[in-house]
């Protein structure tokens, strides 16, 4: 990983645009169906939008939070992380409340019963009260409201990552290495209650990818890179990007030494982000954030939205989710063509933009920055010390 902003503690505006794009084309990937999900990245390679979204929390976790944990008081900086992630709790319980009306209002008005199983609403109806106890456990999940439930517990326990992180950047990698290992090696999960099995997206496993995007984070921070450029790294990475595009659009099947090698390790599994998953993601974060003309790219004009929706990226992802589900019920009852597609996932990524400028209004606006030795001199005059006084 080499993301890091211009200057220590400056704002790496290329953050907010690559996670305004991952925002949309999970948006795009959460109507299925579509023709235009044909164009997102996990048609493109082993790894997805997910594994894309969740490496740039942890490196916004890192760059937002490790500094309090640095300095303290140690209170006050675990204060500031749960309740972001008591944030995320509100947020989830209030969309899937919202969703459950969604789907409830299109099985009484457009009979579009057929949508129930696409979104894991079974138990709803054949164990409401089990489920009712499961949802505010975030044990049930509906289909495709699963990712905040990951982050939620993510960011619960980031300040054990961020305190060994701060001590040595190899020793957080290499404990969630052992912990991504242990859950795959013996399928460890969080529980599913009501149903069988465990999360989609497992905490245990992703963790690492979150992980590794803290100590990039962290490095960023400081106006490091965690792992610097190397040409023949580069080259490395770029070729294994060329090779798991190939693979999935020739549609190769089985990964090679899947029969040999244990499932996390050669597979495509999304629960245990296996190997090739996680391999990919990290590559093509190291590929992009070191072509300079990606970053020169990801300054123009058309990527201003995209970035502004990264900037909230919390309410937009909400917003599209709730859109999201609504367009599937529709699909299910109208079976819209490639044009009528295009355009009701167009008016629902200007909705969530929309929703981005209206945030960014009420938002406070920050003043520019005053020169320390402007600042210094501001301050001797005040106590009636002429500047040039000064020492």
């Amino acid at each position: 990983m080499t993301v890091r902003s211009s200057l220590p503690g400056e704002r790496d505006h290329r953050l907010d645009t690559f996670r305004g794009i991952a925002l949309m084309m999970i948006f795009i990937n959460h109507v299925p169906g579509n023709i235009y999900e044909h164009l997102t990245s996990r048609n493109f390679g082993y790894s997805d939008a997910a594994e894309a979204f969740v490496l740039m929390s942890g490196i916004a976790v890192g760059l937002a939070y490790a500094r309090g944990f640095a300095n303290g008081p140690l209170s006050s900086a675990l204060l500031k992380v749960w309740k972001r992630a008591g944030k995320l709790y509100a947020t989830q319980m209030i969309i899937t409340m919202w969703a459950i009306a969604v789907v409830a209002a299109g099985i009484v008005y457009f009979d579009t019963a057929d949508v129930v199983k696409s979104v894991n609403f079974t138990p709803l109806l054949d164990r409401p009260l089990a489920s009712m106890i499961g949802i505010p456990l975030l044990t049930h999940q509906l289909g495709y409201f699963n990712i905040l439930p990951l982050y939620f517990v993510l960011l619960l326990a980031s300040p054990l990552y961020i305190l060994i992180g701060l001590r040595s950047r190899l020793a957080l990698v290499l404990f969630a290495v052992a912990v991504w290992f242990m859950a795959g090696s013996f399928r460890l999960n969080f529980p599913n209650y009501p149903n069988e099995g465990g999360w989609f997206f497992n905490p245990l496993s992703w963790q690492l990818i979150y992980a590794i995007g803290i100590a990039a984070g962290m490095e960023a921070k400081e106006g490091r890179k965690l792992v610097p450029y190397d040409l023949g790294l580069f080259l490395i990475c770029a070729s294994y990007l060329v090779f798991s595009l190939v693979w999935v659009q020739f549609r190769l099947g089985a990964f090679p030494g899947s029969g040999q090698l244990p499932f996390f390790i050669a597979s495509y599994d999304k629960t245990f982000v296996a190997l090739p998953r996680l391999l990919h993601v990290l590559a093509l974060a190291y590929v992009l954030t070191n072509l300079d003309a990606v970053t020169r790219l990801l300054k123009t004009k058309p990527f201003q939205p995209l970035q502004l929706m990264g900037q909230h990226g919390l309410y937009v992802f909400a917003a599209g989710s709730l859109i999201a589900i609504t367009l599937q019920v529709l699909r299910y009852r109208y079976e819209p063509n490639w044009f009528e597609d295009g355009a009701l996932l167009a008016s629902g990524i200007l909705v969530q933009y929309g929703l981005a400028l209206f945030l960014d209004y009420l938002a406070p606006k920050k003043s520019a920055p005053v020169p320390a030795a402007a600042q210094k001199a501001k301050m001797q005059e005040g106590a009636g010390r002429p500047a040039f006084l000064s020492r």
